[in-house]
């Protein structure tokens, strides 16, 4: 016998990524006046990212110091987002302008998520590539942000 508790499992990292304890890493995103602090879990950001693993190697903390990782090229919003995705595997753009769907692109290449990369970019050809013709020069200038793209 074999049962799958993934939603439950889902719901209790988002209620780890909500919780203000047992954090071992703070990643500051955006720019001024709109920054916002974030808390995570260096082993869950490791495993979920190539990019965090190689960044947080470089910057483990010292000397009870937190670790401290900036983004100021990815707004809060959107990293937001990107956190849930990486902690309970929730997307959740339904409420979302179609530009915010190329600026999460921008930042899961960024962040080496692959899987959200694959599932953005089919999702946008399939859904919104009227959009995307209507706005090409916002499309283009997300698309030069990345060589993946």
């Amino acid at each position: 016998m074999s049962a799958e508790f993934f939603s439950k499992l889902s719901q209790n990292y988002i209620e780890l990524l909500e919780d203000d304890e047992y954090y071992d890493i703070t990643i500051e995103v955006g720019e001024d006046p709109n920054v916002k602090i974030f808390r995570a879990h260096m082993n869950i950001l490791c495993y979920r990212s190539s990019y965090f693993r190689r960044v947080i190697a470089s910057n483990k903390k010292k000397d009870n110091v937190l670790a401290h990782i900036k983004f100021p090229n990815i707004s809060p919003e959107i990293f937001q987002i990107i956190l849930r995705y990486i902690y309970g595997g929730i997307l959740s753009l339904n409420e979302q302008e179609t530009s915010d769907f190329l600026k999460v692109l921008a930042a899961a290449d960024e962040l080496r998520l692959q899987e959200l990369v694959d599932y953005l970019q089919k999702y946008l050809i399939e859904n919104k590539s009227e959009w995307m013709e209507e706005n090409f020069e916002f499309t283009q200038r997300i698309s030069l942000q990345s060589n993946n793209f």
